[in-house]
């Protein structure tokens, strides 16, 4: 239902509220018209930005593969396992390789992994397109087992610490095996921001007027500062973005027992 005009005809209507002017750090206000054409603009590169993404994952399907022994062992809660076991009988595997500091507290892991990891709390649908998820940490299994359990994850972890790469190696990726029978391969790996893919938060933030906030984002100008890339990954008890000495992985002030105690502090350079 619409208002009527306000005319002369209709002097009893309340008059239209004025148009809120342009102000810093906002976008322009504009009619409905125009900003249709102008999203009909940004839709065109959005459609050539999506097709341009086909065309590389098709190049990714297209890449060599590594054989490596799928019989070595990684450690989980029912002690060691062959790392073949971790396809859970699929032929496809994506693990999520998580940075570990050893002795670390909690709250001293690594927040960009645990962000990752928190985005993927189910792979139903990963599983359904024959494809099995787990994470893989370097950390000791007895660490990794009481983080895991404080975490509340419901993700498959295991530790491949003092393996070799493909399994081993460094931490902070993605990557994707392919299993044929007892055969097994490393088809891809990618880190840094080919990572996002696993945290849809940032591909939501990127459709809002303010983006992720962060330092490196081209912003009009008079828009708000921003931070640097890890800033909203960890914060006070009260979620203001913090790297103070009662910080930590924004995740985890939902966990059991997460209060703001000032011994939830950082523990050495890397917590």
């Amino acid at each position: 239902m619409t208002s009527a005009p306000n005319t002369p005809d209709t002097p009893d209507t309340p008059p239209n509220p004025p148009r809120a002017g342009n102000t810093p750090g906002r976008p322009p206000v504009v009619d409905l018209a125009t900003w249709r054409a102008a999203r009909g603009e940004l839709l065109l590169r959005e459609k050539a930005h999506t097709h341009a993404g086909d065309a590389i994952a098709a190049a990714r399907r297209r890449l060599p593969m590594v054989e490596f022994d799928g019989t070595v062992e990684v450690v989980g809660p029912d002690g060691p396992i062959p790392f073949l076991d971790l396809f859970q009988g699929r032929d496809e595997l994506i693990v999520y390789k998580h940075m570990w500091y050893d002795s670390a507290p909690h709250q001293g892991q690594c927040e960009g992994c645990t962000n990752a990891a928190w985005h993927i709390p189910d792979a139903v649908y990963l599983n359904e397109r024959g494809v099995s998820f787990a994470v893989l940490t370097t950390g000791r299994w007895d660490e990794v087992a009481a983080f895991t359990e404080f975490m509340g994850y419901t993700q498959p972890w295991h530790s491949v610490r003092g393996l070799p790469e493909p399994v081993g190696g460094d931490m902070g990726y993605l990557t994707c095996f392919l299993r044929d029978g007892d055969r097994a391969f490393l088809t891809y790996s990618t880190t840094g921001r080919g990572n996002e893919p696993a945290n849809g938060s940032f591909g939501l933030l990127d459709m809002t007027p303010y983006g992720r906030g962060e330092t490196w984002e081209d912003k009009p100008e008079g828009w708000p500062e921003g931070h640097h890339s890890c800033w909203y990954w960890r914060s006070d008890a009260d979620g203001t973005a913090d790297w103070g000495p009662t910080s930590r992985p924004v995740p985890q002030w939902t966990r059991p027992g997460a209060t703001p105690e000032k011994t939830l502090g950082r523990s050495g350079p890397h917590s």
